[in-house]
């Protein structure tokens, strides 16, 4: 600072600097086209984005118990409804696929006959089974089925006569009597034939039939296959074969819980320990 004689001193000051403001830059990035694109700022550390989420409401037990619950019925019934589809497909597919081949003997599954004479589903079984005889698949013709009361033949003897009328000699049949459904058939049928040593064999009967019959001769030790009456009544394709197919899906359900979840239960209900009680003597 100077001093002028008779003035007061004047300070010298440096011209203030302007004061600089700040600004945060965003990098810009440019694309292969050309454009120019801003990428997104990132959010401030008080600015709700930032904040975390609340921690997601805990159900209660009960709650967590009825939704685990609800899934696994859920997928219950989904698995019937497939294994239900599944069934009656291979229903439909085995009623419309002919196995015949060599074998042993050929069975005919007994149905409706009147006054000693077959109906006409059974006539078209046995006139099936004649075929197979004459072009030489098997030997020997095994047909069975029993009778309603009242009735004065069985079906097996219906189906003796039939083809004895039809020229088959009488030492190439061999008949079951007392069978009165297809499980009881497939019992017979096996006591009949392996004593015979005969253990392959051709069942016929209709379409729809065929699938549950297979499975039964299996259950007796049976090597089956099947062969449909295609000129029956109850024909493929036909209108009422849905009504049959359901039918059987269903009875292949009664088979496989009859013989092999019922013994299971059975074996375990009587088991020691179980808390199956046996009633006391006398009561």
């Amino acid at each position: 600072m100077r001093a002028v004689s008779g003035c007061r001193p004047i300070p010298i000051t440096r011209p203030l600097e302007p004061r600089l403001k700040r600004y945060h830059h965003r990098v810009m990035i440019s694309s292969r086209d050309g454009t120019t694109v801003a990428p997104a700022a990132a959010p401030v550390p008080d600015s709700p984005v930032a904040r975390p989420t609340s921690l997601r409401h805990r159900r209660s037990p009960w709650g967590e118990l009825w939704r685990w619950g609800v899934t696994l019925v859920g997928f219950f019934v989904a698995a019937l409804l497939v294994a239900g589809l599944v069934l009656v497909v291979a229903i439909y597919r085995q009623a419309r696929t002919d196995q015949a081949r060599p074998a042993e003997a050929i069975v005919v599954l007994g149905t409706a006959q009147y006054n000693g004479w077959p109906g006409p589903v059974f006539r078209a079984r046995l006139d099936r089974a004649i075929e197979l005889w004459r072009a030489g698949y098997a030997p020997l013709l095994v047909v069975t089925g029993g009778k309603m009361p009242g009735d004065g033949y069985t079906e097996a003897e219906a189906a003796w006569a039939y083809l004895t009328d039809a020229g088959v000699p009488a030492e190439a049949i061999v008949t079951e009597n007392a069978a009165s459904d297809t499980w009881e058939s497939m019992q017979g049928i096996a006591a009949l034939l392996q004593p015979r040593g005969i253990d392959e064999v051709i069942l016929v009967s209709d379409g729809f039939h065929l699938f549950r019959s297979r499975m039964m001769a299996r259950d007796v030790g049976l090597q089956a296959w099947g062969s449909p009456a295609e000129m029956s009544p109850i024909r493929t394709g036909g209108g009422g074969e849905l009504t049959y197919v359901i039918r059987e899906a269903a009875a292949v359900v009664a088979h496989l819980w009859q013989t092999r979840v019922e013994p299971i239960v059975g074996s375990a209900m009587t088991r020691p320990g179980s808390g199956a009680l046996a009633a006391p003597g006398g009561q």
